[in-house]
């Protein structure tokens, strides 16, 4: 059948003929006159093209293809069935027959089998996890075919799969084919392929004891287990099977603070601008306090750079002292692998450990500049605020029954941070990586 289409200047063309009964944009249908005029003039040694142009049709107008596929078909029918086989039988018999009246028995049996669908999906819906009162939860097409299966077959229904599948809003043809054995071997292979899928990413998620999330596991799987997956799919299964990354949720609050007051100690050198793709040129400190085990309380002091997120050196105590502060710069002056670039910046917030003149003193010992965030806005120091909330978003800092157990998770966590987690903005690399592709870049 031809693709083309009739526009309404052909079709007010093509109905001024005599030969045609009636035409639309898709179709044309001839007079049987014309049918038997065609017969008798093909056989008589008329070409096809001929006989048309001399019944009044252009050629360009209906189409080659359309011409010649008639042309079969009438010569085809009538060698069939000769001159009855010419004859328009749609006429008064086309279409579907109608519906027929159902009984009372049948209207019974009907609204029965929907109410017990309708069950059936109520108590599908119970179970889902994510439901809430009031929100919509839509049932999965393939989760209706598999209930309208299991009421069919639980009350040995017959001649209910078409009405079924209108109450659930699915198609028929859908259901049959979703139970074609070719359709249930598909999804055994595909089950067997995502078991294996969930084995890996498994491991991934459980990697040295963190917790991680889909973009996490996504990295660790190409960089330790040299497997690479694509991320919807590592979301799929992770939905599938109940993989659940206990990961912070975002703090609408800081999205709120806003400081509009200009008032700094020191200048606010930095200006946001973190990331300097130099390892080295800007430093963020800050210190943050861990509860752990009976209430008690600890605070953790770290230093990290900017542009390739290594944790450069940190300190903890259980005291929020001035010592706190400068102990963290004397571990970064003896870190070895610490390379101080050019015009090397340490950025803080305002608080008094950072604008004490110890403090002052030792950074320009150092050889740096000091920047500092304006008043109360944390967002001026964010990569740092970042790394805390994941910190004690991955330790189990509660399980930590002593001071020293809490220093060793954290050390280790560090460690870890450093070399094995990698970061999805920082060409998906561990920041010690990325220190070294800056370095061997530059």
């Amino acid at each position: 059948m031809t693709k083309k289409l009739f526009t309404e200047k052909e079709i007010a063309i093509l109905s001024k003929n005599p030969y045609v009964t009636s035409v639309s944009s898709k179709g044309i249908t001839y007079s049987e006159e014309f049918k038997h005029h065609y017969i008798a003039e093909f056989r008589s040694g008329k070409f096809l093209r001929q006989i048309f142009e001399e019944a009044g049709f252009d050629i360009d107008i209906l189409g080659w293809r359309r011409i010649k596929s008639a042309s079969d078909r009438w010569k085809k029918a009538f060698e069939k069935d000769g001159v009855l086989g010419l004859k328009d039988t749609r006429k008064g018999n086309s279409g579907r027959p109608r519906e027929k009246e159902l009984s009372l028995e049948e209207k019974y049996a009907r609204l029965e089998a929907k109410m017990n669908l309708l069950e059936a999906e109520n108590e599908l819906l119970k179970k889902i996890p994510n439901a809430r009162k009031g929100a919509e939860v839509k049932v999965p097409i393939s989760q209706r075919y598999v209930l309208i299966r299991y009421v069919i077959e639980k009350y040995n229904l017959k001649h209910m799969v078409k009405f079924l599948c209108d109450t659930a809003d699915v198609s028929r043809s859908g259901y049959y084919r979703y139970f074609s054995p070719e359709s249930v071997e598909r999804r055994e292979r595909q089950e067997s392929k995502d078991e294996v899928a969930k084995e890996l990413i498994l491991k991934a998620f459980r990697f040295k004891g963190r917790k991680k999330g889909a973009r996490q596991i996504k990295m660790t799987l190409a960089g330790q287990f040299q497997c690479v997956y694509n991320l919807k799919r590592i979301r799929r299964i992770m939905k599938k099977y109940d993989i659940i990354c206990p990961a912070r949720k975002a703090n609408p609050y800081k999205r709120m603070i806003k400081a509009t007051q200009e008032h700094r100690v020191v200048p606010n050198l930095l200006n946001r601008q973190f990331d300097q793709h130099t390892p080295g040129k800007v430093l963020l400190t800050d210190i943050t306090y861990l509860h752990y085990h009976g209430g008690q309380r600890a605070y953790l002091s770290v230093i990290k750079d900017g542009s390739t997120g290594e944790v450069l050196a940190h300190h903890m105590s259980s005291r929020i002292t001035m010592d706190l502060a400068t102990n963290t710069l004397y571990k970064l002056e003896k870190n070895r692998w610490f390379k101080k670039a050019e015009d090397a910046l340490i950025h803080s917030d305002q608080g008094t450990h950072y604008t004490h003149p110890d403090f002052q003193k030792y950074v320009k010992k150092l050889g740096l500049r000091q920047s500092m965030s304006r008043k109360g806005n944390c967002w001026d120091n964010a990569p740092i605020e970042s790394f805390f909330g994941h910190l004690k978003d991955e330790v189990n800092i509660k399980a930590c029954k002593s001071l020293e157990e809490l220093q060793r998770e954290i050390n280790k966590y560090i460690r870890h941070y450093n070399h094995t987690r990698y970061q999805w903005n920082r060409k998906k690399m561990t920041p010690v990586q990325y220190r070294d592709h800056l370095l061997q870049a530059a």
